[in-house]
């Protein structure tokens, strides 16, 4: 299960992801940010991640396709950082070897 909250303040809107990003759940997390950027008024969009506890091949599939698409994305804990930075230097090499 994945849970998606959304928290909003004056400058930023959160997606805030706690759970399991596997799967079908996984591909939740695409039209939920969809929804949430269409209505920011100038605010900030960052997708947090926190609490999960299980990212497979299509949650970070997910992740790298939102991270292409400029999306920021945060986490908290030295694991999960350090997961993050690795699909930062992933899409980095990526959009290098596309140019």
């Amino acid at each position: 299960m994945l849970k998606i909250s959304i928290i909003d303040s004056r400058t930023q809107r959160r997606l805030v992801l706690e759970g399991k990003l596997v799967g079908p759940w996984a591909d939740e997390l695409r039209p939920a940010w969809e929804r949430a950027s269409a209505e920011l008024d100038g605010r900030e969009l960052v997708v947090e991640v926190k609490n999960l506890i299980v990212i497979n091949q299509a949650g970070e599939n997910v992740l790298l396709a939102l991270m292409r698409e400029g999306v920021k994305v945060r986490g908290c804990g030295v694991f999960t950082r350090h997961f993050l930075k690795e699909l930062a230097r992933r899409v980095e090499r990526q959009d290098k070897e596309r140019q």
